[in-house]
């Protein structure tokens, strides 16, 4: 009987049987090493890049320069606040650029004083409750609003979005005499009906932005959704509101901080009730008197809320901008 035995090679690809699929599975693996290999340098070289430092020329110096000083411009006149915040009355007119010493310092007492004369929670609450449902209705209604210009093609959106547009670079001070008129005729002179005008004035960047988001949202997407059964609402909060969070974002964090800091419309619209930068102004005594030390304690208190929420958003705003210039 003949030996039938084989003899191996330590070597699979002897072992193998000599034919076409064997030799292109084995190129193909042969590929698959080679880039994962490449890979690997790769990726371990832009390692090395990333521990590299490049040395600054002397253009880097001066736009590090540059940078620093007007970075100091913005921060200086919050911590000019913050310190004469713990200090005299007297002091704070005398020697505002002073720090606090063993003479001026008071502690937190122009806080509690400033709370005391302004009923400070009352309007707090005031500027909290119209901020947070002012921003709320400009991002839903906005958002809506840029997404039906955006996919209906007529000569009426286009014109809408003209609009738009257009009332950006009108100024405040030319509608606020009607504007308040108006107000007053429809009952909407209350914490309730400056909502809807925050909204009108708000429309126009918060839709700009949005539609230039949702121009380069693909199509493709909302047809798989309506060929899968949903109408033009589900479409729209379904698919295209979740994709919007960076444009969002950005319209919540420059409206909200529009709108929490705002002195002029609240004080032409609200009878009523006050905003906290109205209750503010009421340290202004009569006379040119003013209790400067308390109203740096105030607007302290008046700054952390939305600079908390501004820290807590801020990685959203460049992408959102970046995003929301899209040209369609």
């Amino acid at each position: 009987m003949a030996d039938t035995t084989r003899k191996w090679d330590a070597s699979p690809a002897a072992n193998a049987p000599d034919n076409e699929e064997w030799q292109q599975f084995l190129a193909g693996a042969a590929k698959e090493k080679a880039r994962k290999e490449k890979k690997e340098e790769m990726d371990k070289q832009k390692n090395e890049n990333k521990n590299l430092k490049t040395p600054m020329t002397g253009k880097d110096w001066i736009k590090f320069a540059v940078l620093v000083v007007i970075a100091i411009s913005f921060i200086l006149p919050i911590l000019l606040v913050l310190m004469n915040s713990f200090k005299k009355n007297v002091a704070v007119s005398n020697e505002p650029f002073s720090f606090p010493n063993s003479e001026s310092f008071v502690g937190f007492e122009n806080y509690t004083n400033g709370i005391e004369k302004i009923d400070f929670f009352p309007a707090f609450f005031t500027s909290l409750f119209i901020t947070v449902f002012a921003v709320a209705f400009i991002i839903l209604c906005t958002s809506m609003c840029a997404w039906f210009i955006t996919r209906v093609k007529t000569w009426y959106t286009k014109l809408m979005y003209l609009l738009f547009a257009f009332s950006m670079i009108v100024p405040f001070q030319m509608v606020m005499y009607p504007m308040s008129f108006v107000a007053n005729q429809l009952s909407l002179d209350n914490m309730f009906g400056i909502i809807i005008i925050y909204l009108g004035f708000g429309a126009g960047l918060s839709v700009f932005m949005f539609a230039g988001f949702i121009k380069s949202v693909p199509l493709e997407i909302e047809e798989a959704a309506m060929i899968d059964g949903c109408g033009p609402v589900r479409t729209f909060f379904m698919i295209d509101f979740p994709i919007l969070r960076p444009s969002a974002i950005t319209v919540a964090i420059l409206n909200a901080m529009w709108i929490w800091n705002d002195y002029l419309l609240p004080t032409l619209i609200l009878n009523r009730q006050k905003t906290l930068p109205m209750a503010i102004q009421y340290l202004r005594g009569g006379y040119g008197s003013i209790d400067m030390a308390a109203m740096m304690a105030m607007l302290v208190l008046a700054i952390i809320p939305i600079i908390i929420f501004y820290f807590a958003c801020q990685k959203y705003i460049i992408k959102g901008v970046v995003a929301g210039a899209v040209k369609g």
